[in-house]
């Protein structure tokens, strides 16, 4: 296993991307921050200055979500998409698609989560519909943001878990 706080971000395939993150914390309490919206909503903000304003999840197979992010000077940025497996609390499987089609249409990412000594690797692998899309995807920053937002999600672990 992975060092804790280290992402990783391969491309397996011409359609995909992999980011993978290993945390300090026990696989279900990784889970319910993945799932729950509360908790969503305070580690899913991307870099410095965005909020998650709008989340929503209907955690079932077939049911959706919903994310908005706000940024004072950016502005808006949503995105949704519906289950299609939920596995607790090892899997995820979900179409995303964000207001402006940057991605070239619905995406697939699949959640997987793999506790070993008490710590938890999150990879989390998205399917664009091309190789273009799945390029433009990582020259968006869309790395940074999650490195950003994997960071939040290392506090708030540690605050749930009263360490």
């Amino acid at each position: 296993m992975t060092d804790t706080g280290t992402l990783t971000v391969t491309t397996p395939t011409d359609l995909e991307i992999s980011l993978t993150r290993t945390f300090d914390a026990p696989r279900q309490l990784v889970f319910d921050a993945h799932t729950q919206p509360e908790l969503v909503k305070r580690w899913l903000t991307g870099p410095e200055g965005w909020t998650l304003d709008v989340c929503e999840i209907d955690l079932r197979q077939g049911g959706a979500f919903r994310y908005e992010w706000r940024h004072p000077d950016e502005g808006t940025m949503g995105m949704g998409g519906v289950y299609h497996e939920v596995v607790s609390p090892e899997r995820i499987v979900h179409t995303e698609l964000f207001d402006e089609d940057w991605t070239g249409g619905e995406t697939v990412t699949t959640t997987v989560l793999t506790e070993v000594d008490g710590k938890t690797m999150v990879t989390a692998t998205t399917r664009y519909v091309s190789r273009e899309a799945r390029d433009e995807a990582l020259a968006t920053g869309m790395a940074t943001g999650m490195e950003a937002s994997y960071d939040h999600l290392d506090d708030l672990l540690a605050e749930v878990a009263g360490g």
